[in-house]
This record gives C-alpha cells, sequence and structure tokens, in this order.
C-alpha cells in the first residue's frame, strides 16, 4: 500500500510539476544553471570511470580468450558491444543517480525544512513547476552527452591499455570496433539515457519536495531518493531492452 501511495503522489507532483512555464526566460535561465549542474559537473567522474573501465573490460576480454582459434579482433568488438549497450547507459546511470539524485534531493528538500517552497506557494508561484521542470529538463538533455562521452573514452581506454600491455595489437582491436557494428545500438543507449535521466531527476525531486523535519530526515530522503532511483534503473533497463 505504501508503494501505490507513493506512486499515486509522485504522478500527481509530475502532473503538477510539467508544464509550460509562467516565466519563460526564468525557466531557460535555471534550466542553463542545472545543466551546469548535472551535467557539465558530472564530465569528470563519468571521463575517468569510463575510461579505465573500458581498460578493464579489454583486459579481462584478451586474458580470456587466451584460446589461438578464436581471433584477437573479439576483444575490440566484445569492449564496443558492453559499452555501448549497457556500461555507457546503466551503470553510469547508476552512478549519476547517486551522485546527481542525491544533490536535487538535499537541494529540495533543504528548501522544504526552511520554507523557502512555502514562501513560493503564498507567492502564488507553482513551485513545482519552477523548481522540478528545470532539473528534470537539464537530466534529459544532458544524460544523453554523457553516455556518448562515456561510449567514446570507454573505447578509446580500452583501445589505449590494449596496446600498451600487448594484449591486443591495435590494428585488431580497431578490426572487432568496426566488425558488424549496429548504428542502432548508440540510438538504443541514447534513448535508455533520455529515460534515465527523466527518472532521476524526478524522483530525487519528488524526495526532496516532501521531505519533512530537519536535517537529518532531508539526509534520509536523500538515500532514499538514490535507492529509488537505482531500482527504478534497473526495472526501466529490463523493460527497454525487452521492447527495443
Amino acid at each position: 500500500m505504501n508503494l501505490f501511495y507513493h506512486i499515486g503522489r509522485y504522478m500527481l507532483l509530475m502532473k503538477k510539476a510539467i508544464g509550460f512555464p509562467d516565466q519563460k526566460r526564468m525557466f531557460w535561465r535555471n534550466v542553463g544553471k542545472e545543466i551546469v549542474s548535472v551535467g557539465y559537473d558530472s564530465i569528470g567522474i563519468v571521463s575517468i570511470i569510463s575510461f579505465f573501465m573500458g581498460g578493464v573490460m579489454a583486459l579481462e576480454l584478451a586474458m580470456n580468450m587466451e584460446n589461438p582459434i578464436l581471433p584477437q579482433y573479439l576483444v575490440g568488438l566484445g569492449t564496443r558491444d558492453t559499452i555501448i549497450l549497457e556500461f555507457s547507459s546503466s551503470v553510469i546511470a547508476l552512478i549519476l543517480a547517486g551522485k546527481v539524485g542525491s544533490s536535487i534531493a538535499s537541494e529540495i528538500g533543504t528548501m522544504r525544512i526552511t520554507q523557502q517552497i512555502d514562501a513560493l506557494d503564498i507567492m502564488g508561484i507553482n513551485s513545482a513547476n519552477y523548481l522540478i521542470l528545470p532539473k528534470v529538463t537539464a537530466g534529459a538533455i544532458t544524460f544523453p552527452f554523457l553516455c556518448c562521452i562515456s561510449m567514446i573514452l570507454g573505447i578509446v581506454g580500452g583501445w589505449i591499455v590494449g596496446d600498451v600491455t600487448g594484449v591486443v595489437p591495435s590494428v585488431q582491436y580497431v578490426t572487432g570496433l568496426q566488425y558488424l557494428f549496429q548504428p542502432f545500438y548508440v540510438v538504443f543507449s541514447n534513448i535508455k539515457m533520455f529515460l534515465f535521466g527523466i527518472l532521476i531527476t524526478s524522483i530525487s525531486s519528488y524526495y526532496g519536495y516532501y521531505a519533512n523535519g530537519g536535517s537529518l530526515q532531508v539526509g534520509q530522503n536523500s538515500t532514499q531518493a538514490v535507492v529509488v532511483s537505482s531500482v527504478a534503473v534497473l526495472l526501466f533497463d529490463l523493460s527497454l531492452t525487452a521492447i527495443l
């Protein structure tokens, strides 16, 4: 019953939040700030993790494919498909759920307990639309870009590590990258990240918007936002993979 209560309240909040903003200039100004906070500030951690995970994948594939019957270019193919199809979308989304989700929940939760949201409502401003819609819009815009950055750096990381360690020559790795490449894989991952961006920012905003009590409750709501966002990402990842 508690689950259905939260789902219903979440849907009502999104109905209130999603709509045409009263002041479009202020809305796009807030979207710009959120793009910096949600997307630009996350480039560093996404880049570092993607590069090293690409290198680890290439090493592990090469070490587990020492059979002379298997061609070496399969290392590049396996690294490419793993990075594009799953790591750069689902795993990066889980990482961003921890970084971005907790930040959003804490920010809005602090505004709630300090009565800033109540002040917006008293002034006749749709507080849900003013606070949540720019964050959701920024997440939908920036998450696919972060996905593309992760793809590129993950593949490059596997290439560099494979060549430096000597486990797979560059020619074989590049051949694997080009072998049976499906461009729809990139589109598929970006579709997932677009939806993940909406899910993570909206769920985190929900937990922050309905925070109550003091700073301890804000921290607990931030933790809940990360957990629920991560579970939602995994559920939608399974559903979208089955559908698409």
